[in-house]
């Protein structure tokens, strides 16, 4: 067996207001922090549905003059967050509700992060002690809603920015980009189409697989992992089949939570090409981690075995062999109508190397338990465009 350097720098995450009618203490939350008048930064298919307005709504009742942002793509941009900035400096704003999905969260937290910085966002990007540049005092506090059950951006100190002009994605990470507040309320989430349900809860998965297989050292996040994987298993068909469902909802953004709290132990190969592909073809993050993690399973097989196999037993599947935990996947992706290959993404082959290149590079592949060069990344991104696992 390899040896592992038991040694480790552990972080947990923030507090936690869990479970229907949570949002309810939105007000109360503001107050606590101090924030009397926040920027909502969410996208567009958020901010027009009707609980975006009743949240406004209660927060005027309260007492907060809450401003809106939400001009936010898919993949958010650089450009987005400054957008963001503006419209916080503009409105006098003392603080961010991070309202939405991945892109929501992340805007939301990055603008938290550039409220009075000086130096441009790319700074901040997650390499050495970069985090370091930023005034801290500048750092406004957030309080983070998610609406679905996938990234778990909501107890993260990081968010996932495309600098356009590179045409490629950037972690930016300052430890105090934590969300002061998270609320996790099912409510929020029963609106969701059951295709996001699938893509954001496989990102879920992802997130707590890649925690589990990742080479470091964090016994407790391997915990929380396994777990988190548990309730994806249970609990994903369910949200996808029954929007709602408000247990089980409830329990994928329990899953999703956990995810991103397991994954400061690492992340791998899915996400080093997820992070690569969205940024060429501005695709779903989460889809793109479902599609990938077969494939990349499969590559990491020798490395990741016996890890499977006790997961396998921990999901009792009757059969505790790597094929049999892979076999498990194929098909809740089969049941969720996850595409088997990239083509739907429209990856192009010529796009190959290019891709390789900037998987290798990527801060999550860093995590992978076997480390790939640019041309294996390329061609297991070969092998998933061409639906061979």
């Amino acid at each position: 067996m390899e040896y592992v350097e038991l040694t480790g720098t552990w972080n947990y995450p923030n507090a936690i207001k869990a479970g229907a009618g949570s949002v309810a203490a939105l007000p109360q939350l503001c107050r606590d922090g101090g924030i009397s008048k926040p920027l909502v930064v969410t996208d567009p298919g958020v901010s027009a549905l009707p609980m975006t307005a009743s949240m406004l709504e209660s927060l005027a009742e309260a007492g907060v003059s809450a401003e809106l942002f939400d001009a936010i793509k898919l993949n958010p941009s650089g450009a987005n967050v400054e957008a963001g900035v503006e419209d916080y400096r503009k409105g006098g704003c003392d603080g961010v509700i991070a309202l939405g999905g991945g892109s929501g969260l992340d805007v939301g937290k990055a603008v938290a992060l550039m409220a009075a910085q000086r130096l441009p966002i790319w700074e901040f990007e997650d390499v050495g002690d970069n985090w370091t540049k930023a005034d801290p005092e500048g750092i406004a506090p957030v309080i983070a809603i998610p609406t679905t059950a996938g990234t778990g951006s909501e107890v993260g100190r990081a968010s996932v920015i495309t600098d356009e002009a590179q045409q490629v994605k950037k972690i930016i990470f300052h430890p105090l980009m934590l969300p002061k507040a998270v609320v996790l309320d099912p409510e929020l989430t029963v609106g969701l189409p059951a295709k996001l349900t699938a893509a954001t809860g496989m990102d879920a998965l992802s997130h707590n697989l890649e925690a589990l297989c990742s080479p470091f050292y964090h016994p407790m996040a391997e915990g929380i992992a396994v777990e988190g994987c548990r309730l994806v298993q249970r609990y994903l068909p369910r949200a996808t089949a029954q929007g709602d469902d408000l247990e089980a909802r409830m329990q994928m953004l329990v899953a999703s939570a956990m995810g991103a709290t397991a994954f400061q132990k690492g992340l791998g190969g899915m996400h080093a090409l997820a992070h690569s592909l969205g940024a060429l073809y501005d695709a779903h993050h989460g889809l793109l981690n479902a599609i990938l993690m077969p494939y990349v399973l499969k590559r990491n097989q020798s490395a990741i075995e016996e890890r499977i196999c006790r997961l396998a037993r921990y999901l009792d599947l009757g059969d505790d062999s790597f094929e049999a935990f892979l076999q498990w996947v194929l098909d809740l992706r089969r049941e969720l109508g996850i595409p088997h290959d990239l083509t739907p993404v429209g990856v192009r082959s010529e796009d190959l190397e290019r891709i390789g290149q900037m998987s290798e590079r990527d801060p999550s592949a860093a995590g992978n338990p076997i480390a790939l060069h640019a041309r294996e990344y390329a061609e297991l991104c070969a092998k998933a465009l061409a639906g061979d696992h």
